[in-house]
């Protein structure tokens, strides 16, 4: 994000006439620019919660006992109605929203499903 702002700014000051920016070309930055940003946030997010899976599999040496944890903690998140502001939903264990289903919302996830969290724990003692 740091770099798309100075990207931004060095068009809107440039060094001479000739150098006008692009009113287009800065409202696209302007958009896409975070959003990028958060989509890469989101993807490092999720592949770290894989590694701590990993880790916390290896120390435990029982992958499939820290399966069956994140199950049932999933299971308990969705029995009980939660009524959780979108904007924490990242501070949960599991999806606290998991009853909403938009597709491209798993660009913005930062943790990845318990099932695929599941699967990577049970195949291979966890070990990816």
């Amino acid at each position: 994000t740091y770099i798309a702002q100075m990207a931004m700014f060095s068009s809107l000051f440039g060094n001479s006439d000739d150098d006008a920016p692009n009113p287009v070309a800065l409202i696209l930055m302007l958009l896409l620019a975070p959003l990028a940003a958060t989509v890469i946030q989101a993807t490092l997010s999720r592949s770290r919660e894989f590694e701590a899976d990993r880790v916390g599999a290896a120390i435990s040496g029982n992958g499939h006992a820290l399966a069956r944890a994140l199950r049932k903690i999933e299971q308990h998140a969705t029995t009980t109605p939660m009524h959780v502001n979108p904007a924490q939903a990242s501070a949960y264990i599991v999806n606290p929203l998991q009853g909403r289903k938009v597709q491209f919302a798993r660009l913005f996830m930062t943790h990845p499903p318990t099932d695929q969290r599941i699967e990577r724990l049970t195949s291979d003692t966890g070990k990816r």
